[in-house]
């Protein structure tokens, strides 16, 4: 069965930040959609991405239902007009919980490092594992997955306080007001360039950083220990 073609990272981030920004800071107002139509409007674009990001690969991306579920509690904290507070409450609580889960992994036998970068869509995971066997390096490689799991997690505790950070100093009015929106619709442009971009370098230093370590294990290039190599 062939899989289906990745999304265009350009489309994915104009259709879940720019737009949604777009809406809340220009159609709150009582003249255009209203605080209520504008909120769900802007949410619509985000939730149904990821719905139908899902339904094309005939599978369930976590990280992407996550997302939705995230999405949802947002506009639930502003038609409910809960405190400003509870959106950097839950801005910081998701990145951390996913940070607590890898954390708690770290000391079992299937650190989530394994899902999440070491797996088998970047690395040809036979022929790793093969080559460390035959060097006998295969506990040093799993102390290294031990501590690239530390490291991954550490990248989302950076991600949950940067959350909160953000989202305390941007967004300050009460939830079902127009100002709320707007402030939302920023504080959705600013995460990309502030948090996520950081967030995206710190993983991919991490995948070069257990690459090179694997490279010194096993005697392959990266070349030999990608799919496809």
């Amino acid at each position: 069965m062939k899989t289906a073609a990745k999304p265009n990272p350009l489309v994915e981030i104009a259709i879940t930040i720019i737009v949604p920004a777009l809406i809340l800071m220009n159609l709150s107002s009582d003249k255009r959609l209203g605080n209520t139509g504008a909120l769900l409007l802007a949410l619509a674009f985000p939730v149904g991405w990821g719905l139908w990001d899902g339904w094309k690969r005939r599978k369930l991306n976590w990280l992407s239902v996550l997302g939705v579920v995230s999405t949802l509690l947002t506009g639930g904290i502003g038609l409910l007009a809960l405190d400003a507070q509870w959106l950097a409450v839950k801005e910081a609580a998701v990145p951390a919980l996913i940070g607590i889960v890898i954390l708690g992994s770290a000391w079992t036998e299937s650190p989530l490092i394994r899902l999440l970068v070491f797996n088998a869509t970047l690395f040809d995971i036979d022929r790793v594992h093969k080559a460390l066997d035959e060097r006998h390096n295969t506990p040093a490689f799993e102390r290294q997955l031990r501590t690239a799991t530390l490291l991954l997690a550490g990248t989302f505790f950076f991600s949950a306080v940067a959350n909160y950070v953000l989202a305390r100093w941007v967004v300050h009015s009460p939830a079902g007001t127009e100002a709320f929106n707007e402030e939302l619709g920023r504080l959705t442009l600013l995460s990309y360039p502030i948090i996520a971009v950081p967030s995206m370098i710190m993983m991919m230093a991490l995948m070069f950083w257990l690459a090179h370590g694997a490279k010194a294990l096993t005697g392959l290039t990266l070349g030999d220990m990608l799919q496809g190599g």
